[in-house]
């Protein structure tokens, strides 16, 4: 409230509910609600029987205001306000301890967002040196971030950047050392000429659809995508087929007939 405010509330004998509500910038209502609970009551009436605020009265207004952006519930407020002549700062370090909990728990919410959307940008939150250490020499970091142009845009990319923001180098390493057993499955799959469409290459299948499941939820139509984009990607070829010579394309062809004999047609899945 302003000097001249509060003047105008001495020499007048009090202000209005209206001007206390708009000097205080809150509602009539609220000063209303805050008298018939007892926390702000009017010094004066009128003879009319209208509700008038003293300086004093206006000056407690703002007093409730305050403590109330601290996040003090109005009973609390009440008793502080009435409370004898005690150590004042008892509860206020109270709500300081409170609102310190409360900046750290947003912080971290914050860093989280944050990782969120490096994750989403950079693909993975790992250096090259840190993905080739981890995934191993054969690894390409251009990868990730292939996958983001082809991918970003979509409700999986999303996914996976939630899922890579809480990811430790740790987590990275778990999945590639599963993935690492994975591959060398299949490599010996191949090698012993276990056919598309049988239990044991089904079983892989589904296998490499699960670990795909680490980043974001794989359907059967997705994982056939995947197949047919890894058999058409030079890159992809070169990596799948320095484990085992021609790997990459009996991979695709071992997840083309898995979705088969699960009901879905290879040549006319799409990404859903």
């Amino acid at each position: 409230m302003t000097d001249r405010a509060m003047g105008d509330a001495a020499e007048s004998g009090g202000l209005t509910v209206g001007a206390a509500a708009s000097h205080a910038g809150v509602t009539v209502r609220t000063l209303h609600h805050w008298d018939a609970i007892g926390l702000v009551r009017p010094s004066g009436r009128t003879t009319g029987g209208y509700r008038l605020y003293s300086a004093a009265d206006v000056a407690r207004v703002h007093r409730v205001l305050i403590y109330r952006e601290l996040g003090l519930p109005l009973d609390d407020i009440g008793e502080l306000l009435d409370a004898p002549a005690v150590d004042m700062t008892v509860p206020l370090r109270q709500q300081r301890a409170q609102l310190l909990d409360r900046i750290s728990r947003l912080q971290s919410m914050v860093d989280a967002v944050d990782r969120m959307i490096e994750a989403a940008n950079a693909g993975i939150l790992l250096s090259a040196e840190e993905q080739v250490a981890i995934f191993g020499q054969r690894w390409d970091p251009a990868w990730a971030e292939g996958a983001r142009d082809r991918w970003g845009e979509t409700p999986q990319w999303a996914q996976y950047a939630e899922r890579a923001a809480g990811m430790t180098p740790e987590d990275w390493r778990r999945i590639a050392d599963s993935v690492a057993t994975l591959e060398n499955d299949l490599a010996a799959a191949k090698r012993a000429g276990v056919r598309p469409g049988s239990a044991e290459a089904n079983a892989l299948a589904e296998r490499h659809r699960a670990s795909i499941g680490a980043y974001f939820d794989c359907t059967l139509p997705m994982h056939v995508c995947l197949g047919r984009s890894h058999a058409a990607d030079p890159g992809f070829r070169a990596y799948y087929d320095a484990i085992e010579p021609g790997l990459t394309f009996w991979l695709r062809d071992i997840i083309d007939a898995n979705a088969r004999d699960r009901g879905i047609d290879p040549d006319s899945a799409t990404w859903t």
